[in-house]
C-alpha cells in the first residue's frame, strides 16, 4: 500500500481554499451533508467560490438558510463570480427524509461530500431500532449515496469523474464492525465503540463503492478530516476521555474549521485526485497504514476487500427492512 500513495503539495495545515486556487468548479452541481456548521458549512462556502452550484442538505432548514445567506453575501462583498447556493431539508436518521431528497433531485450530479454525522452520543435508536451512530454516519449515507447514483453516474464525464466524499474520522482505528451486533441490540450500549464502528463503516463504504461503480466514472474515497474540537461534532462530550486524549497526544492533526474542510475539498475538487477512487486522506495526502499508538494511518481492517463486501451486503439487508414510502 505504501508503494503507491497519493501525495500532493499540501499539507495539515492547509485551507480548503488553498486547496481549491485555481480550481474552477463552474457548472458543476454539488451537494454537501451537514453543511449548516463546522467543515461542512466550510467545504460548501470554497465549493461554490470554484464555481460549483451547491446544495447543503441539512436537518435544520433555517440554520442551512444562514449559512447560505452568509455564503452569498461574502461573495457579493468580494465581488467574485460564484456558483448558487440553495439549500434542501435532509435527516440522515429518517428514511422518508432520505427518500424526500432523491426524489426532488433533478438532473446531473457531479460532486456528493458524505459530511454529516454524529460523535459519542448517548444511546439513541431510529425508528426501525438502528443504534444512531451506525443509522446516521453510515446507513443514512448509504442510503442517500445509492439514491443518487444515476445522477452521479450521469454527471461523470471521461476526462472528468463524478466524486463521493465519506468524511471519516481517525477514530476508526479504535475499533472495527462488531458483526455479531452492529445495533447493540445484545450488548451494552457503548458510545465510543459505536462511533468507532460507524467511521469504519465510512471507510469500508467507500472502498466496496469504488469498486462496483469504478465503470461509471464514479470515484469514491474517504478522509480522516483531523481534530476540529471547536465543531458541533464534540457537543455531547465536556472532555474526551482520557484513553482517548492521551492516544490523540500521538500523531493527531489538531486544525482550525478551514484546515479542517481541506482534505474534503481535495478530494471534492482537485484535478490532483482525478481518476483516484477507493482510497483513504488525511492530511490533504493519501494516508498509510496505522501504527499501534499512533493516531494517524488507515487500519487494515477499513481495507479489507472482503469486510468492504460483507458489510454492504449487510447494509443492503438493513436498509431493505425499511422500505421507502410509496408515493
Amino acid at each position: 500500500m505504501t508503494a503507491d500513495l497519493i501525495t500532493t503539495p499540501f499539507g495539515a495545515t492547509s485551507t480548503a481554499a488553498e486547496v481549491a486556487a485555481g480550481v474552477d468548479l463552474s457548472g458543476r452541481r454539488a451537494i454537501v451533508t451537514g453543511a449548516s456548521s463546522g467543515i461542512g458549512a466550510e467545504t460548501a462556502r470554497v465549493l461554490a467560490q470554484a464555481g460549483a452550484d451547491v446544495t447543503l442538505a441539512v436537518r435544520t432548514v433555517s440554520d442551512g438558510e444562514r449559512v447560505a445567506a452568509e455564503i452569498t453575501n461574502a461573495n457579493k462583498v468580494a465581488d467574485t463570480t460564484t456558483g448558487t447556493v440553495t439549500v434542501a431539508p435532509l435527516d440522515l436518521a429518517d428514511r422518508a427524509s432520505i427518500a424526500a431528497f432523491v426524489a426532488a433531485w433533478r438532473g446531473p450530479l457531479h460532486i456528493l461530500v458524505d459530511n454529516a454525522g454524529v460523535m459519542a452520543i448517548p444511546e439513541r435508536r431510529t425508528a426501525e431500532g438502528w443504534e444512531m451512530q451506525f443509522a446516521t454516519n453510515h446507513l443514512g449515507h448509504v442510503a442517500l449515496t445509492l439514491g443518487l447514483h444515476d445522477a452521479l453516474a450521469i454527471g461523470s464525464a471521461p476526462e472528468r469523474h463524478s466524486r463521493v466524499v465519506v468524511v471519516s474520522s481517525v477514530g476508526h482505528v479504535n475499533g472495527g464492525i462488531r458483526w455479531h451486533d452492529v445495533n447493540f441490540e445484545h450488548d451494552p450500549y457503548d458510545a465510543w465503540q459505536a462511533y468507532s464502528q460507524s467511521k469504519t463503516a465510512n471507510v469500508l463504504f467507500a472502498v466496496e463503492a469504488a469498486r462496483r461503480w469504478a465503470s461509471d466514472g464514479i470515484d469514491v474515497n474517504a478522509l480522516n478530516p483531523g481534530r476540529i474540537w471547536s465543531t458541533g461534532l464534540s457537543r455531547h462530550m465536556s472532555n474526551p476521555p482520557a484513553a482517548f486524549e492521551a492516544a490523540s497526544s500521538h500523531g493527531v492533526s489538531e486544525k482550525d474549521i478551514p484546515q479542517g474542510a481541506a482534505t474534503s475539498v481535495l478530494l471534492a475538487a482537485s484535478p490532483l485526485v482525478e481518476g483516484v477512487t477507493g482510497r483513504y486522506f488525511e492530511d490533504a495526502q493519501e494516508a498509510g497504514p496505522h501504527a499501534e499508538g499512533r493516531r494517524r494511518g488507515v487500519a487494515d481492517y477499513a481495507r479489507d476487500p472482503a469486510d468492504a463486501a460483507r458489510l454492504w451486503e449487510l447494509t443492503q439487508e438493513l436498509l431493505a427492512t425499511a422500505p421507502l414510502p410509496r408515493d
